[in-house]
């Protein structure tokens, strides 16, 4: 299998921006042509999503992405029979797709599925690599072009909702975070077209949100939710209403969090 892989600084229309923090384009790379599965772990809109769409287009690849939820099950994600002009045929879910034709499965926040999800992925997280299907008969392998990947909030984890030890450990991870300021602020810039020098203070302002997870807020300001703003702003909005709009009213539905927040926006924006 020949794979043409584009420069990393080099963005084109087939293949989404993406600014790396590190080595993760290079581990990404080494896990696929292992054959390793890869889990992502980092907050909320940090870019875990856009990172594996850019690896599956540089490494052209198909890419299924399945957004999980309480009510996802194993059938969702392999498939089931349905009824089709009165017969009733076999439709594979987009793991089995993934499974029979090649190509990257990303499992998008992974712990939010029931627990049976985890068990439909064992057999292809290790030597075996397959996908046992009770319900055809099946037992389908892997071809080497299928890579599977799942993502999580570690933050949002707790005794009823996290990983187990079983299932962490056949997977290889790296731990994403926010960018540095600067390659924030550039990020940011492309992203929403607002200059540079007007994205600053708005990163300013979510480092200092930020700052407040675990205490006032549940979570802090994503990069996404950046973009939104400066996206508002270079639309011609307000910057307090941006602010207000992108910043602050998607953390908290606290009437004193959300005063107090603006405050602290008006001081450090004006």
């Amino acid at each position: 299998m020949t794979l043409h892989i584009a420069d990393p600084k080099t963005f084109t229309p087939d293949i989404p921006a993406y600014s790396p923090a590190g080595n993760e384009c290079a581990l990404f790379e080494a896990a696929f042509r292992q054959k390793l599965p890869l889990m992502i772990k980092g907050p909320t809109g940090c870019g875990k999503t856009r990172f594996v769409a850019h690896m599956a287009a540089r490494l052209g690849l198909p890419l299924s992405t399945v957004s999980c939820h309480d009510d996802l099950t194993s059938a969702d994600l392999t498939g089931r029979y349905l009824l089709k002009g009165g017969d009733t045929v076999w439709v594979d879910g987009p793991l089995t797709r993934a499974v029979r034709e090649g190509g990257i499965c990303y499992l998008d926040e992974v712990v939010e599925a029931r627990k049976d999800v985890a068990v439909v992925l064992h057999p292809l997280t290790d030597d075996r690599r397959i996908l046992p299907l009770e319900r055809t008969g099946e037992e389908l392998a892997a071809p080497d072009s299928f890579m599977l990947v799942v993502s999580y909030n570690p933050g949002y984890q707790n005794l009823l909702k996290a990983l187990k030890p079983s299932t962490r450990q056949r997977f290889v991870a790296i731990e994403f975070s926010f960018l540095p300021r600067e390659q924030e602020i550039a990020v940011i810039s492309r992203e929403s077209g607002l200059a540079e020098g007007k994205v600053a203070p708005l990163v300013s302002l979510a480092h200092r949100f930020r700052a407040l997870k675990g205490q006032d807020l549940e979570e802090g300001v994503s990069t996404r939710l950046l973009v939104y703003c400066a996206g508002l702003m270079a639309a011609g909005l307000d910057p307090a209403e941006a602010i207000r709009a992108a910043l602050i009213e998607p953390l908290t539905d606290e009437p004193d969090i959300r005063a107090a927040l603006l405050e602290t926006a008006r001081a450090l924006i004006g």
